[in-house]
């Protein structure tokens, strides 16, 4: 099942911008928090948290993009690969929705607003209550982390595997 690169249609322009700053949004952050880490220099988790909180908006922006743009048509292949697409997709954009809002209400829960690059603040909207924001901790660094790392990976997989198996030119799409 092969399709000619002449008949690939690609993503319309707004739905590859929003795909590529989204990974490098996700770059940007993850590099944060390992900087945060490395150093627990104060303006490392600010950043982590703002950027976070930009993926946020971003996401929910895309998905809007999403809903308002056509897709092009699949590709040829089996029925259970299309599936198993869909759903990494589907779960991508759920866990990149569910990340940054676990890790708002963490801070939120701890009684810490989220500094938007020093422009405005997200304030705290909540009482601050220890056990909510250690289960939000644990939510998003034990249990959504994981998931966008396993999905980000069957994701990349499946792009190189039609790129470089198939070479049907699947990554042109998004390019």
């Amino acid at each position: 099942m092969t399709q000619s690169n002449a008949n690939l249609q690609k993503w319309p322009l707004s739905s590859r911008i929003f795909h590529w700053i989204s990974a490098l949004l996700l770059l940007i952050t993850w590099g944060m928090i390992l900087l945060y880490d490395q150093s627990e220099s104060k303006l490392y988790i600010g950043l982590h948290k703002a950027f976070g909180m930009s993926l946020l908006f971003w996401m929910i922006a895309r998905v809007i993009n999403r809903v308002l743009t056509q897709a092009p048509p699949d590709i040829l292949m089996p029925k259970w690969q299309q599936l198993a697409a869909h759903f990494t997709h589907f779960a991508l954009y759920a866990l990149l929705i569910a990340m940054p809002i676990a890790g708002f209400l963490m801070s939120a829960y701890g009684g810490r607003p989220v500094d938007m690059f020093g422009l405005f603040e997200l304030p705290v909207f909540v009482a601050p209550d220890r056990a909510s924001a250690r289960f939000y901790n644990d939510l998003h660094t034990d249990i959504i982390w994981p998931l966008i790392i396993v999905f980000t990976v069957l994701h990349i997989a499946g792009a190189l595997q039609h790129q470089f198996i198939k070479k049907d030119n699947l990554i042109g799409r998004i390019k």
